[in-house]
């Protein structure tokens, strides 16, 4: 069950953490794996760090913000490789910049667009190069890597960033309906709070927040990964327009 071969899947922003670790299982599971990322180096060593483990992958650095890169990058990647059957929207966060939590009244409004951009026009961007190819096909897994911050109201300082995978969980909802008999599915995770070494980031800031998590830990890229698996597998195929909370418990809205 649960097995990808024959199958071949995009992975955006997966030069590090958890991006890295969905490429790593889906690869794992018998996919050839197109490794994304802005920085090119990241995602060439995940791609190698794939083939030397005996999985099937390869480096496509492109900015998933820059609309005119996106689809010549999907095409030439499908006419050398092969067609894209699964794509993994995981490119967010802050974007390349990063971001500081900042409350809304605190922000700067020339700030508001990079979210928007990273974490909805990115979404779109990377769809918008791989739906036509799924649609003629006939069979496509669309999934989002979206947020807590986007279902829910908190007091943290993600508002802009909230509001944007908030934009993408409902993107997602109605992409699973327009295709849903095309042989498409369309998902959405809301991840929870995930440990941020996973990306080479310190822990520290986290800690206290763990302590809340029912189950007592923070997320791990394999988490995620794995709920990626089963989404992007024939025996999910019958799953779309869902928002997964994936976040060791914590409540949810």
């Amino acid at each position: 069950m649960f097995e990808l071969h024959g199958r071949t899947a995009l992975v955006t922003g997966a030069g590090q953490g958890v991006g890295a670790g969905i490429a790593e299982l889906m690869a794992r599971q018998g996919a050839a794996v197109a490794v994304n990322d802005i920085v090119a180096e990241r995602a060439e060593e995940v791609a190698a760090r794939i083939r030397e483990a005996g999985g099937s992958a390869y480096a496509l650095p492109f900015d998933v913000t820059d609309q005119g890169a996106v689809a010549p990058a999907v095409r030439a990647f499908e006419r050398m490789v092969a067609p894209v059957d699964i794509l993994v929207n995981n490119a967010g966060n802050g974007g390349a910049e990063g971001f500081r939590p900042t409350r809304f009244r605190d922000s700067d409004p020339a700030d508001w667009q990079r979210f928007a951009d990273i974490n909805l026009f990115g979404v779109m961007n990377a769809t918008r190069a791989v739906l036509d190819g799924m649609c003629a096909r006939r069979h496509g897994r669309v999934i989002t890597i979206a947020s807590g911050a986007g279902t829910q109201g908190l007091n943290i300082g993600v508002s802009l960033y909230g509001a944007a995978k908030g934009g993408a969980i409902a993107f997602t909802r109605h992409l699973a309906v327009e295709h849903a008999r095309e042989g498409i599915t369309a998902n959405s995770i809301a991840v929870g709070l995930i440990d941020p070494a996973s990306s080479g980031r310190q822990a520290s800031a986290t800690v206290a927040m763990a302590k809340a998590i029912p189950v007592g830990r923070l997320g791990r890229p394999e988490d995620i990964g794995a709920t990626c698996v089963f989404l992007a597998s024939r025996e999910a195929e019958w799953i779309t327009g869902q928002t997964w909370q994936v976040n060791g418990g914590a409540p949810t809205t």
